[in-house]
C-alpha cells in the first residue's frame, strides 16, 4: 500500500532516517499495539505511537477522567472530567492522527478477558498502576507469545523492561517471582508521583515499541532500565533468565492465568 502525499509529509522526519525509510514506516503502519491503561504511562505512550503512525492502536482502561489525573495524564483535558478515559483518549488520538485505527476497551483487564484482549496485537504496553494487572499481563503475554513493554513509576523513580520470553529472554517473574504482600505496599494516593516522571517512562515505552516494530537498536529484553528523576540518572541492571522462574523456568508452577489481588504498585 502506497502512502499518500499527505502521509509522506506527516511522517517525513521519520522516513528520512536511514534505519526507518519507507519500508520501516510501512512496518509501523502495519503494526498492532495494545496500550493497557490510559493513565500516566499510557497517555504519552499512546500519543507518540499514534503520532508515529502505528496502524492499529488499542486502548484499554475501565476508569473515568478525574481532576487528580490531569497533573500527569496528558491524554485528557479538564473538559473531559467524568467521561471514560478511553473515550477521552479517542478524542485526543484521533485529533493527532486520523490515519490510526483505534480499538477502545472500556474495561479493567481480568483473567477472563486478558487472553482475547491481547490476541490481535503484536506488542502490548503495560501502563497499569497496580501489581495485580502487571503480573496478569505478564503471564498472559507469556502464554500468548506477545512482546510486552512494561513500565512502572513511583514518586521520583521509574522502571522499564522489554519482556520477550518466547524468544528466550527472561519474563517479568524472573525478576519479581510473586507480587508483594498487600500489607507491604503503600497507598498510591499517599505515596504520590511526579507528573513528568510518567511522561518520561511512557515515552520510553513508546520508543521501545517502535524499536521492536522496526527491529532496530538494542532491546531491553535482558536488562532493566532504572531512572531517577531527582538525580537525572539512568542505570541498566542485568536481568538474567531465572532457571527456577515459576512461569518460564524449567519446572513451572504457573500453568494458567490467575489474578493476584494487591492494592497498589511501587
Amino acid at each position: 500500500m502506497d502512502f499518500t502525499d499527505e502521509q509522506v509529509q506527516r511522517y517525513s522526519r521519520q522516513i528520512i532516517l536511514s534505519d526507518v525509510g519507507g519500508k520501516g514506516q510501512q512496518k509501523i503502519r502495519q503494526a498492532k499495539v495494545l496500550v493497557i491503561g490510559a493513565g500516566g504511562l499510557g497517555s504519552p505512550a499512546a500519543l507518540y505511537l499514534a503520532a508515529a503512525g502505528v496502524g492499529t492502536l488499542g486502548l484499554a482502561d475501565g476508569d473515568v477522567v478525574d481532576l487528580s489525573n490531569l497533573q500527569r495524564q496528558i491524554l485528557h483535558t479538564t473538559d473531559r472530567i467524568g467521561i471514560s478515559k478511553v473515550e477521552s483518549g479517542r478524542t485526543m488520538l484521533s485529533a493527532i492522527n486520523p490515519d490510526v485505527k483505534l480499538n477502545l476497551y472500556t474495561e479493567h483487564v481480568n483473567a477472563s478477558s486478558i487472553t482475547s484482549l491481547i490476541e490481535g496485537y503484536d506488542i502490548v504496553l503495560d501502563g497499569s498502576d497496580n501489581f495485580s494487572t502487571r503480573f496478569l499481563v505478564n503471564d498472559a503475554c507469556y502464554f500468548g507469545k506477545k512482546t510486552l513493554i512494561s513500565g512502572s513509576i513511583f514518586r521520583f523513580e521509574g522502571q522499564l523492561a522489554t519482556i520477550k520470553p518466547h524468544e528466550g529472554f527472561p519474563c517479568y517473574r524472573c525478576l519479581y517471582p510473586e507480587p508483594p504482600p498487600a500489607g507491604l505496599v503503600p497507598n498510591c494516593q499517599e505515596a504520590g508521583v511526579l507528573g513528568v516522571l510518567a511522561g518520561t517512562i511512557g515515552v520510553l515505552q513508546a520508543n521501545e515499541a517502535i524499536k521492536e516494530i522496526l527491529g532496530i537498536g538494542e532491546s531491553l529484553a535482558n536488562r532493566l532500565l532504572l531512572y531517577d528523576a531527582l538525580d537525572m540518572t539512568f542505570r541498566n541492571v542485568k536481568r538474567p533468565k531465572a532457571p527456577d522462574c515459576p512461569l518460564c523456568g524449567s519446572t513451572p508452577s504457573i500453568t494458567t492465568i490467575e489474578e493476584h489481588v494487591v492494592s497498589c504498585s511501587i
